[in-house]
């Protein structure tokens, strides 16, 4: 008999395992009309229990509320019904008797429904076990009313035992189903948030511009951002092998060591600035924000370097110094060239009086050049310093450029110089005053005629440009500019003339500037300098 009991609850395990199994194996979106499918499934589990009855001693043991109970707790009175509607029906079909059968039956089915909704708010678990509580009262009654196998209490005893083996194997199987899907659940959600998570952040690190570096505590690299790869140059497989120290400028390496060492002792947050080689040989300057990351056992780990290139921010300050310079120059001149300029009027006054009383000599003539120089020079700081009225109008840029050669060609002919003008035959017109303008082609034609004095040519240009600008080139064949000066060029009193004094071309900048212009330098040692000028083509109907 308890082979018997042992085949029935192996069977009955089994057919519970099957739709919990291929439950796992199938995409988990509920099912429409679920109870009813369960309840008849559950109904064909309940039919072949009732066909493997045990028989012994004249008496049968069947598990066919087994499935019946079960799904009344987990799945409610619809599929209860159903699976209890077929389970009846089996019963009826293998067995006479069918008073205590139908009754028992409308009885539990009456009983298990007021279960559910009374026990609504019960875990599955409790609520089995008061419906095979319930189950078990309604049984003994039953027996006892209809007088069913009186005299062997064991038999009863046995019968609701086997049973509730069933219910809690059951039980056992749905719940272990249950804990694992739920499981399964939350870890395929982690996942999903883990690759969420991760995809967002390969996604920030794969197209920031900024540099993101991590380095355990070894200072090996652990990782590079790709902007590695834009920003300096060097292939991915080539930087996995590099060490950090190796593209670092020597002059940073040991503040940078310092600073590591620092992170990893003080566990601080620190800034440096540090400047990175290029795979083209140049050196790049770069900002970084270092942040110390822990470990489990509370130790510094790993560093993380978020680097932003700094250059463009470096050339910006220069120019703000270099503007500051300008202003203070500007607020210096004006008071310097008044007091220079009163004292040297009279000076050369006196100087000038003197020649014409005592008659010309080398000393009269060369203390008057140097006085012409100082107010040359004073012309230039009151020029750069002092306000001064702007009337702007339309000119054609082609008879400013024509005009001023037409000044300064004696002086080129004394130097053995020609000028060579390429003009467009349509006018350029340009918004400007006129002055200012004819200032800076002076200055330029003036240091041009200054920079060859073997003679040569100077090559001047106008044109229009496809962007609505003017475009005015001046090459000259003189002894160039070092490469490594032409920053330089422009900013206050730097000169490479031995008696310059570094405002004139100061000056050109300035008035290109307040016309919404550039200029820029092309210069080769012994070869010459070109000097290009941009400014805004006038607006038709000006």
């Amino acid at each position: 008999m308890l082979v018997e009991y042992f085949i029935n609850l192996s069977i009955f395990a089994l057919l519970v395992s099957i739709p919990l199994v291929v439950r796992s194996f199938v995409d988990h979106r509920p099912l429409p009309l679920f109870p009813v499918w369960i309840g008849l499934y559950a109904g064909m589990v309940a039919w072949i229990l009732v066909l493997l009855t045990i028989q012994y001693g004249g008496y049968s043991y069947d598990l066919r509320y087994a499935p019946v109970l079960l799904v009344f707790s987990y799945l409610g009175p619809v599929g209860g019904l159903i699976t209890g509607t077929v389970a009846l029906a089996a019963r009826l079909m293998v067995a006479s008797n069918w008073v205590p059968a139908v009754t028992a039956w409308v009885v539990i089915m009456l009983s298990f429904t007021a279960i559910w909704f009374l026990a609504k708010k019960m875990t599955p678990v409790k609520r089995t076990a008061v419906t095979f509580a319930a189950y078990t009262v309604i049984y003994v009654i039953i027996t006892r009313v209809y007088q069913i196998v009186p005299d062997n209490v064991f038999f009863h005893v046995q019968y609701v035992l086997f049973v509730l083996l069933g219910v809690v194997l059951g039980t056992l199987l749905i719940e272990s189903y249950m804990k694992l899907y739920r499981f399964n659940s939350k870890l395929s959600e982690m996942y999903k948030m883990v690759e969420e998570s991760e995809a967002k952040y390969r996604l920030i690190a794969e197209n920031t511009s900024d540099l993101i570096l991590v380095v355990d505590k070894h200072q090996n690299i652990s990782y590079y951002s790709p902007s590695h790869q834009s920003l300096l140059g060097y292939p991915s497989a080539q930087l996995e092998k590099m060490e950090l120290l190796e593209i670092i400028h020597p002059d940073d390496a040991g503040a940078f060591r310092r600073k590591m060492e620092k992170m990893f002792a003080a566990e601080t947050f620190q800034s440096a600035e540090f400047r990175l080689h290029h795979k083209d040989g140049r050196w790049i300057e770069f900002e970084s924000r270092c942040m110390p990351v822990k470990g489990e056992n509370g130790e510094v780990e790993h560093i993380v370097f978020i680097s932003r290139d700094i250059s463009e921010r470096k050339k910006a300050e220069e120019a703000l110094l270099k503007s500051e310079k300008l202003s203070i120059v500007g607020e210096l001149a004006a008071g310097v060239a008044h007091e220079i300029r009163n004292p040297l009027t009279t000076i050369k006054g006196f100087v000038q009086l003197q020649r014409w009383e005592n008659g010309s000599n080398s000393y009269n003539e060369l203390l008057l050049s140097e006085l012409e120089r100082i107010e040359t020079i004073t012309s230039e700081l009151l020029s750069l310093g002092k306000p001064q009225a702007v009337q702007m109008t339309t000119t054609d840029i082609q008879e400013l450029i024509e005009k001023t050669i037409g000044l300064l060609s004696p002086q080129a002919h004394l130097h053995n110089i020609q000028f060579h003008f390429d003009s467009d035959r349509s006018p350029i017109f340009i918004t400007c005053e006129k002055n200012q303008i004819m200032q800076v082609f002076v200055n330029i034609f003036k240091n041009a005629i200054e920079a060859m004095p073997d003679g040569g040519r100077i090559d001047v240009a106008a044109r229009k440009s496809a962007e609505g600008e003017a475009l005015i080139s001046v090459q000259d064949q003189g002894c160039g500019i070092p490469e490594n000066l032409l920053h330089r060029i422009g900013e206050p009193f730097y000169t490479l003339k031995e008696k310059g004094t570094g405002l004139g071309l100061m000056i050109c900048h300035k008035i290109i500037k307040q016309h919404n212009g550039s200029i820029a330098y092309k210069s080769k040692l012994q070869q010459g300098t070109r000097i290009d000028i941009t400014l805004p083509l006038a607006a038709e109907g000006e």
